[in-house]
């Protein structure tokens, strides 16, 4: 009980002064202060003859019980416990409620049941276990179709992104009506909706079985670039991002974002993007450059080459690592013309950092034969003047 209660909520009396945490067998020194008995023991042994609070010296090293405190202690947290547990079965009793509501209700009706289960939901794990044990994902999945309104679609889809869906959930949610529901909302519906229909689509897609004509949606493509797109709601680059890269695993659907122009516009997202975005806009760029459409929409950007060497050695190893495969891609597909442009945005010095780094054995090969393949357009002493570290990493 302890454990799961956040200490703001805990009177200040009664936390310890040492460990900052609750006390639950509460001592006395002879100066007054009071001391969960664990921890004053611990500060004895460990020579300390002082009142950790006053550092005055003890005349008397022992210690004594504080009934008081602790009776008032157990009475608190006996309250809190019964206050925690009644809260826990009403919210437990108003989810089921609502999953019988909603087998009886259509309209407005449903759609104000369906706004209180997604808030009760999202805010209480006991809910999710009665929606869980109670066949609500059942009653969810049957609520989605061609004949949803996006209104229901929108809290039906809100609550199944806060739940653990087991196999079988996951096959009755990837039928071609219940995906085309999640596409048309993906595209039309607020920033919240957006963001919880790219989580809910990412977790249907990690079964095997998957059929990727099921997401081979030039409407789902759209709208996931648009999401990533979006300045005035950067709390969706990520999720976007993510589900983009994990569709990327299926060659159609690589074809297919490079056909809408995602190239283009995931190199120029590129200075603007955090970390964690930035890494996972690299490995998407990556896997489009594994077909020969997107290796040349990446040699016909004309950003591609100068970010790529920019990223290098800056942000993390895994970013190094995706940039370098970009790189290699791009100039193995035209040697003379990218070459030249990447050794004059510096990049022969950022390949000799990362041979001289101590990265992945690999990152270092790879950047040898590219740094073998740029030279082969100058002379040796041209190529070594290249080289110089003078402009590095600035």
């Amino acid at each position: 009980m302890i454990e799961e209660l956040d200490l703001s909520e805990v009177p200040s009396v009664f936390i310890c002064p040492i460990s900052l945490e609750a006390m639950q067998d509460p001592v006395t020194l002879c100066t007054g202060q009071t001391y969960e008995r664990s921890n004053i023991l611990k500060w004895f042994n460990l020579g300390h003859l002082t009142c950790p609070t006053t550092m005055q010296e003890l005349w008397d090293d022992s210690v004594t019980p504080n009934t008081t405190l602790y009776r008032l202690i157990y009475t608190w947290f006996s309250q809190k416990y019964l206050l925690m547990k009644k809260r826990s079965e009403d919210v437990q009793g108003r989810a089921s409620e609502l999953l019988d509501t909603l087998k009886k209700v259509k309209g407005q009706a449903r759609v104000m049941a369906l706004k209180e289960l997604h808030q009760v939901v999202a805010a209480h794990a006991t809910a999710r276990k009665t929606l869980l044990d109670e066949g609500g994902v059942s009653l969810m999945s049957s609520l989605l179709g061609p004949f949803t309104s996006h209104a229901v679609g929108s809290e039906v889809i809100g609550i199944l992104v806060c739940l653990t869906l087991d196999s079988d959930s996951k096959k009755n949610l990837m039928q071609p009506a219940k995906v085309s529901l999640m596409v048309d909302i993906l595209n039309e519906g607020s920033i919240e909706t957006k963001i919880n229909c790219t989580r809910l689509i990412e977790s249907l897609i990690d079964d095997k079985d998957l059929r990727s004509e099921l997401i081979s949606s030039h409407s789902l493509l759209v709208g996931l670039m648009r999401l990533v797109k979006d300045k005035r709601h950067t709390n969706g680059i990520c999720p976007g991002l993510s589900l983009l890269r994990a569709i990327c695993s299926h060659k159609d659907i690589r074809h297919l974002l490079v056909s809408i122009g995602a190239v283009s516009q995931l190199v120029e997202l590129l200075s603007a993007l955090e970390p964690d975005c930035l890494e996972l806009a690299l490995s998407i760029l990556d896997s489009l450059a594994s077909i020969p459409e997107g290796r040349l929409a990446l040699k016909n950007c004309s950003n591609t080459i100068p970010i790529m060497v920019k990223l290098l050695m800056r942000i993390s190893e895994n970013c190094t690592q995706y940039a370098l495969s970009i790189l290699w891609s791009v100039c193995k597909l035209a040697p003379e013309e990218c070459s030249s442009v990447a050794v004059d945005a510096g990049l022969a010095a950022k390949l000799l950092l990362v041979i001289q780094s101590g990265c992945n054995p690999l990152l270092k090969q790879q950047s040898a034969e590219l740094l073998k393949l740029c030279s082969l357009n100058y002379s040796d002493t041209i190529f070594i003047s290249k080289c110089k570290l003078t402009r590095t990493i600035l």
